[in-house]
């Protein structure tokens, strides 16, 4: 049986290539792109630099763990007047002493934290223990960093070790650590041992 003999020009060969490119061509732009259009930012200062979600930090002090932060959600924006971080679904501290044991600790359902003045605002269910183990509870709480003072005008109920509660009806002012505070309008509920005389 005899093999035809099929030779192409450089002519035909150039033209076969053409037409199976564009062929391609065609089949691939059959379905024709949906064009996307996004508008410019208009406000940048309330769009946020950073959105993070579920974070837990650790800071050390001289290799030693101090202390640590979590948040289920951590926002920072850097171009508000003044730049501040926000905490929308609250925020938890913790503080450690040399056995890595929690000595103190400060949790809210809502935090933010302003950048140029220092000042922290929790807000919501916010809980306190100091070092010595009093349990502080408020709707509103203010820690500034530049003064070194938490304070508060709201209700506050400070729940003692010994089981002494001290309610401060229009607030109180303390030392960051939580451990010298005076508290404004002030009522005391004291526990009694029926075993003393």
């Amino acid at each position: 049986m005899l093999k035809p003999d099929i030779r192409l020009s450089k002519q035909a060969l150039i033209l076969l290539c053409s037409f199976f490119v564009l062929l391609c061509a065609q089949l691939g732009c059959r379905k024709e792109a949906e064009k996307q259009i996004v508008g410019a930012v208009d406000n940048r200062a309330a769009m946020a630099k950073l959105r993070a979600q579920d974070i837990t930090t650790v800071i050390s002090d001289s290799g030693i763990t101090r202390y640590r932060i979590s948040a289920a959600r951590w926002e920072i924006y850097d171009r508000a007047e003044p730049p501040y971080w926000e905490f929308p679904e609250g925020i938890h501290f913790e503080r450690f002493d040399s056995t890595l044991a929690v000595d103190a600790s400060i949790y809210s359902r809502y935090a933010h934290y302003d950048e140029y003045n220092q000042l922290w605002t929790l807000k919501n269910k916010v809980k306190a223990t100091n070092i010595e183990g009093s349990l502080f509870e408020t709707e509103l709480l203010f820690w500034s960093q530049k003064t070194e003072r938490v304070y508060t005008d709201s209700l506050i109920t400070i729940t003692q070790p010994n089981g002494r509660v001290v309610i401060g009806k229009n607030g109180f002012e303390s030392n960051q650590s939580l451990t010298r505070y005076s508290i404004r309008n002030s009522n005391a509920i004291l526990p009694i041992d029926e075993n003393e005389e």
